[in-house]
């Protein structure tokens, strides 16, 4: 029998603490460019140096670095240890509660993801594609929690790929919903129009009239483009939206000078100009074969602006530049009318205590069940004409 190969763990307290060379490197890239921007080095590192995931905000990086017997890195698996379970998008809330009712305690907990971005991403970052890689850095996540008395570990917006190879490794399988607008290779957003029913069609043409009805004028900035006033405009509506939603926004104005710094070649800002005077903003990024819309925010309150600004300036955008997918963020049915699509999203769990995991994959058996029927339910509403949309 030939020997199994031999791994050694490092978890690394911070992203700087790893060469942005070597984790690059592990994360699937095209042409030296990473084909997901949000797992570039730069990404986390302008999270946790701008102090938005740091442990003083419930996020402490545990980043597990593996390497083989010649000391080579071979794989990366992104981690936080969680006092908290805001940021994620995908709701654990009800499993904290049934444990701590029943004596138990859900915090610490290991969450495997970007912060606060619902997009979906590999975090098993192995280019070899190696099963024992892969196995060992869930293992490594496994042992990591045992030692930081952590209740659970959980990989949240992962490939359908990887979330059924993690499952059959014995981890908890959780399906939800986005929306996403795909791109069947249109030459115009009235070509993309024209796979609409017609009142669909008069609805979103009345929307994007009304929007900018006034005057209003729509920016793409991009790269150099980009400055930092721009950023501080941007940056008032989102914390000002933000708190209006939940409070307290995640992100602070240091993070976007971060990525200013270091991605402005992977971000599209779309601002809403009156004169010139920006009064709405939406942050994008671009990927390999899509654009990722973020965080929006406004000043003024405009009928339909935010459908502008967040989904079909992102749909202009896709055909201008010949990208397949749109990915708007979390939740929204609303996205529907607009000609967004039901996708399913995946995630992974492993929970150590015994009862708490019997309990939650009961759970997600009937949650499984019913997000399946709502999906079928949802697709009997896409605002397609019948035959238009094909099979993705």
């Amino acid at each position: 029998m030939a020997d199994q190969p031999i791994y050694r763990a490092i978890i690394h307290p911070s992203t700087a603490d790893i060469p942005a060379d070597v984790w690059n490197a592990l994360v699937p890239s095209t042409d030296g460019r990473s084909d997901n921007p949000f797992l570039d080095h730069a990404f986390f590192l302008a999270l946790e140096a701008s102090g938005c995931a740091t442990g003083r905000t419930g996020w402490q990086p545990q980043h597990i670095l593996l390497h083989d017997d010649s000391d080579r890195p071979v794989g990366l698996m992104p981690l936080f240890l969680k006092s908290h379970s805001m940021g994620e998008y995908v709701f654990d809330h009800g499993w904290a509660d049934a444990l701590e009712r029943a004596g138990g305690t859900y915090y610490p907990k290991l969450q495997c993801s970007v912060p606060f971005t619902p997009a979906t991403a590999p975090k098993l970052l192995v280019p070899s594609g190696d099963p024992a890689i892969r196995a060992a850095l869930l293992s490594t996540a496994q042992q990591l929690a045992i030692q930081r008395n952590a209740s659970s570990v959980h990989a949240t917006f992962v490939p359908e790929s990887e979330a059924a190879e993690i499952e059959a490794d014995g981890w908890l399988r959780r399906l939800d919903t986005q929306f996403h607008w795909h791109n069947e290779g249109f030459a115009s957003f009235e070509e993309f129009l024209e796979t609409l029913s017609s009142r669909k069609r008069k609805t979103i043409r009345r929307e994007r009239r009304d929007a900018l009805a006034d005057g209003l004028t729509v920016q793409w900035l991009s790269g150099s483009d980009l400055k930092e006033h721009h950023w501080d405009a941007f940056y008032d509506f989102y914390e000002d939206t933000g708190a209006r939603k939940w409070g307290r926004p995640y992100l602070n104005r240091a993070f976007f000078s971060r990525l200013n710094e270091t991605m402005a070649d992977r971000i599209v800002l779309m601002l809403a100009y009156d004169g010139l005077t920006p009064i709405a903003g939406a942050i994008n990024f671009v990927g390999k074969d899509r654009i990722f819309g973020r965080n929006w925010g406004c000043t003024r309150d405009v009928p339909f602006l935010h459908f502008e600004l967040c989904y079909y300036q992102a749909i202009d955008y896709a055909i201008a530049h010949k990208l397949a997918v749109v990915e708007a963020g979390a939740q929204g049915e609303h996205k529907l009318a607009r000609g967004y699509a039901p996708a399913t999203t995946h995630s992974v769990h492993w929970i150590a205590h015994p009862g708490l995991r019997e309990a939650v994959a009961d759970y997600l058996e009937r949650e499984r069940r019913s997000v399946e029927r709502s999906q079928e339910m949802l697709e009997q509403f896409t605002p397609f004409r019948k035959g238009e949309r094909t099979d993705r």
